[in-house]
């Protein structure tokens, strides 16, 4: 080890952790908790309104083109109806009013975009946005009143009817005010200075944007097509391609009956229902990359203070939920065991808090749909009343369109009808998309655990057999998952010492020590022991690494924490490290403060403002990172600056590594001071209890 060949970089990174380590680390610390806290108010604001606004824009855009490409009115010839109607010229002033309109858009959307991708500043592009879609929405909404008056009008009301591309027009209005609103919000939060002047967008969220654009561009391109090859009305051609590219196929009269128009359908089809699925993936992926993780956030924070304000002092008792309570108290109880107590507790936090987001998301997003298929029924009942749809056939109508089933028995025919389904089937998608996958994590979860555990119980029994199979259920339901009384943490305190030599004996393998064996042989057990140090680390991140990859994320028991936290220099064993929590107690009137020691967020007394409680806002357990996240990091950190020590003669080292191939010589029970053989004497059992352990 003495010869490591440590590049430029790595010495650089050493220089920062040695040097600025402790200033770093607060800082580092400070920054966590901001963004555990912050974007749980502000992420709305910063993420989502420029979020919605970019993939809603392009849909207005759309809806602009298709108000501006038609003419506004049509005859309706006696006898006949909307699908008889006869075009009637709109005034001039009408189409350059919309056309204004639609440039205003344009340059609005197309501002946001640069915006995002770092070619226009925030302060040039952000009013050119806001501003844009605010005259599209005035300009439109001037029209449309103008369009419902007698103003508008030629003929008597019974010969006169509005067109689909006016109530695009209202559509493309309505979208225009939102996303504007939206976007005056992201302003106003980032010149407030809640978050930068600049959008935080990740890669997924961007691409669905792109995603977007891709797909209204080839639903309006294939209606044109179509229009063409068909013969039918333009608008009429954007609402068969809406139906058939989200595979609802409610046919009525819009069908190819050209082979032109057939043999088109072939790849028209394929490349729509790919490009859904697109973005389907993508709305998936963005709920389980930033809504879960800041839900999970906010709940087990809400969850968090709740518990720490349940302590009840005179019977000893922390309530973790309704009808749950753990045995909470000091008494009689080492620094480890206090920490594990702490630390079983904040399990119970995280599983309740995540059971609670699960079913609160699944409330959401059920409620979100069930009022998207109530509504649009109550729109299409109104917008098809000369069909005489009542209620019920409505939300039979809708229904089937929802889940794509699309039986074509009966379809709207109204302009206003047609309309309105094709933005009602487009806000459809992600609507559906997010509550199938709350049902994932919920229902169908649930379902399919229950199915394991039925097998297991009959046609299916595991290798443990019926018997234990239908114990372990009877224990989760009866106690928890992480459950565990006082008097069993007591006796697993020696366990927590053993994990850490069963974990140091994993990583014995002759050929990588020879370091510290050389070192050992000539006497030197310092340089032996921090060799053996630097390898259990490089050994540790690489496991790491791999826990990392995992779904769902792995959790590691108390043990391993402890045995991890003493490899970076954080003994649970030793009190000045560690912060407690602060406790309002239950018997106190006025709610006083009990102060265990130091509050959680404050200095412990010892000048160290890095410490944290398991029950703290910065405990590992409640970050957005993944356990093995945050012990990969600290892992990291550590061994870069161990390295640096060993390569810089000015930093001599006289104080012992946190673990020492004396841990091995004291279990084994050997006097002999070389470690290939002490680690040969300890290696058997301890791959034992590991795989024992892995099981």
């Amino acid at each position: 080890m003495n010869d490591l060949d440590v590049d430029d970089t790595m010495q650089e990174a050493a220089q920062d952790v040695e040097h600025n380590g402790d200033k770093d680390g607060r800082q580092e610390a400070q920054e966590e908790e901001n963004d555990f806290l912050d974007p749980n108010r502000w992420w709305f604001a910063s993420t989502a309104c420029p979020l919605i606004a970019g993939t809603f824009g392009p849909m207005a855009n759309a809806f602009s083109v298709c108000a501006l490409v038609e003419k506004w009115r049509v005859y309706i010839p006696p006898g006949g109806d909307e699908d008889d109607g006869l075009t009637v010229e709109d005034p001039k002033w009408l189409i350059a009013i919309n056309t204004v309109s639609l440039v205003f858009a344009l340059a609005a959307n197309m501002s946001l975009l640069l915006n995002m991708a770092q070619r226009l500043s925030f302060a040039i592009a952000q009013p050119i946005t806001i501003v844009g879609w605010f005259m599209s929405s005035i300009l439109l909404v001037v029209l449309v009143a103008l369009a419902s008056t007698s103003i508008f009008r030629t003929q008597p009301d019974s010969e006169h009817a509005l067109t689909q591309a006016f109530y695009y027009g209202i559509i493309a209005a309505g979208l225009y005010f939102i996303i504007a609103s939206l976007m005056v919000i992201t302003v106003a939060g980032a010149y407030r200075g809640h978050y930068p002047k600049e959008f935080r967008l990740t890669t997924s969220q961007r691409t669905l944007m792109l995603q977007t654009i891709g797909f209204v561009v080839y639903l309006l391109l294939g209606a044109l097509i179509f229009s063409k090859v068909e013969g039918w009305q333009y608008l009429d051609a954007v609402y068969w391609a809406d139906f058939t590219l989200l595979t609802i196929g409610i046919g009525g009269k819009f069908v190819p009956t050209t082979h032109t128009g057939r043999s088109l359908l072939f790849p028209f089809a394929i490349g729509g229902i790919i490009m859904v699925g697109l973005v389907v993936s993508s709305v998936r992926s963005l709920v389980l990359e930033r809504g879960k993780a800041k839900l999970s956030a906010r709940f087990r924070e809400t969850k968090r203070q709740k518990v720490i304000k349940s302590v009840d002092m005179d019977n000893r008792t922390i309530r973790v939920g309704i009808f749950e309570k753990i045995d909470f108290s000091e008494k009689g109880f080492s620094e480890s065991q206090r920490r594990e107590q702490e630390f079983r507790v904040m399990r119970r936090v995280q599983e309740k808090a995540e059971r609670n987001r699960r079913y609160s998301a699944l409330a959401i997003s059920s409620a979100a749909s069930i009022t998207l298929w109530f509504v649009g029924a109550l729109v299409f009942m109104k917008a098809e009343q000369l069909q005489g749809w009542s209620y019920f056939v409505s939300l039979y109508f809708a229904y089937t369109s929802l889940l794509t089933i699309g039986y074509g028995d009966i379809t709207v025919t109204s302009n206003f009808g047609k309309a309105f389904f094709v933005f009602w089937s487009l806000l459809a998608v992600p609507t559906l998309t997010i509550l199938i996958s709350n049902m994932g994590d919920t229902v169908i979860k649930e379902f399919k655990d229950l199915t394991i555990w039925i097998g297991s119980l009959t046609v299916l029994p595991d290798e443990k057999g019926v018997y234990a199979a239908f114990k372990v259920a009877l224990k989760r339901i009866r106690l928890g998952k992480f459950y565990k009384s006082n008097d069993e943490m007591i006796a697993t305190s020696d366990k927590s010492k053993q994990t850490r030599l069963d974990r140091l004996a994993e990583h014995v393998e002759e050929n990588e020590l020879v370091e510290a064996e050389e070192a050992g042989e000539h006497g030197d057990t310092l340089q032996r022991d921090i060799h053996f140090y630097h390898f259990v680390l490089a050994k540790e991140i690489r496991q790491l690494m791999r826990d990392t990859d995992v779904s769902p994320p792995k959790q590691y028991t108390y043990q391993e924490w402890s045995y991890y936290l003493r490899l970076i220099g954080e003994d649970e064993d030793d009190a000045s490290r560690h912060r407690k929590p602060k406790i309002e107690t239950k018997r106190s009137k006025q709610q006083e403060t009990h102060n265990i020691a130091a509050a959680d967020g404050g200095n412990n007394g010892n000048g160290d403002q890095l410490t944290w409680s398991w029950l703290g806002i910065r405990s590992p357990l409640m970050g957005n990172k993944s356990e093995a996240q945050w012990l990969l990091e600290r892992l990291s950190e550590t061994l870069v600056a161990e390295m640096h020590k060993m390569k810089s003669p000015a930093k001599e080292r006289d104080e012992p590594p946190p673990i020492s191939m004396s841990n091995l010589k004291d279990r084994t029970g050997s006097e002999d001071s070389n470690p290939t053989q002490l680690l040969e004497k300890g290696i058997n059992s301890a791959e034992v209890r590991r795989r024992g352990h892995a099981g």
